[in-house]
């Protein structure tokens, strides 16, 4: 796994923990737009959407949770 891809995933998890893109971001010392770059990347890699987005909400879809089951605990393991 590349560094850019283990980033990728480690924002990932963030989002899906707090449900929120700038909190996630703040966590990681990011800005708020690079973390949503960062998701877009994500998603447009898989091929799939990982977050339903609105102005006043985060959810993950299905393939969202799908993921976060499988990648969360070796995110937090390492």
């Amino acid at each position: 796994m590349h560094g850019a891809e283990f980033a990728e995933l480690k924002a990932f998890v963030a989002v899906a923990q707090t449900r929120n893109f700038g909190r996630a971001a703040a966590q990681l010392g990011l800005g708020p737009s690079t973390m949503s770059q960062t998701i877009r990347a994500l998603e447009e890699r898989l091929g799939v959407r990982l977050f339903n987005r609105t102005t006043r909400s985060v959810s993950l879809t299905d393939a969202g949770e799908k993921l976060l089951a499988r990648v969360r605990p070796a995110i937090t393991e390492l």
